[in-house]
């Protein structure tokens, strides 16, 4: 059994970044600027933004489904890069943190869920993906809630 974890695509976030603080905060976001080299995930590359790089924190719907488990919440993005890609391995966002492992099914419903400790997330992705039933899983920092990435099944 093998797992793709993809960050987010950056064209829908590009253009956030010519918008001015006016315009963010029409939109309930931030432009922020990271006061360390951990503590920014960003969910495009899936890696920290170092000190000194500048993000946008903004509102997010990780989970567009239509069940009672639509998901939303805030989310950091860096310009300029590229959306990540990991297969059979946790990225860099997911080191050093507890997460919330969410599985759900291919109708969106939540079947299970699993908190993973720092350095468990490898483990408890293949463990919650033995139930064929299981379509996907949606991470979240376990502390703030915040949406970290969705893994697949990977067919290749």
């Amino acid at each position: 059994m093998t797992y793709l974890i993809e960050g987010l695509c950056p064209d829908g976030f590009a253009p956030l970044f010519a918008l001015d603080d006016a315009g963010l905060a029409a939109i309930n976001a931030r432009r922020v600027t990271a006061t360390a080299d951990h503590g920014f995930p960003c969910r495009i590359s899936l890696e920290d933004a170092k000190a000194g790089e500048e993000l946008i924190l903004l509102h997010h719907t990780s989970h567009d489904v239509e069940t009672p488990y639509r998901s939303a919440y805030a989310i950091y993005v860096r310009p300029g890069v590229e959306a990540a890609t990991y297969r059979d391995e946790p990225p860099p966002v997911f080191a050093g943190r507890p997460l919330a492992l969410r599985a759900f099914d291919a109708d969106g419903m939540l079947r299970t869920a699993r908190l993973a400790g720092p350095g468990e997330a490898d483990g408890a992705i293949r463990d919650l993906f033995e139930d064929e039933g299981i379509a996907y899983i949606d991470a979240h920092n376990a502390a703030h809630g915040c949406f970290a990435a969705r893994i697949e099944r990977d067919a290749a």
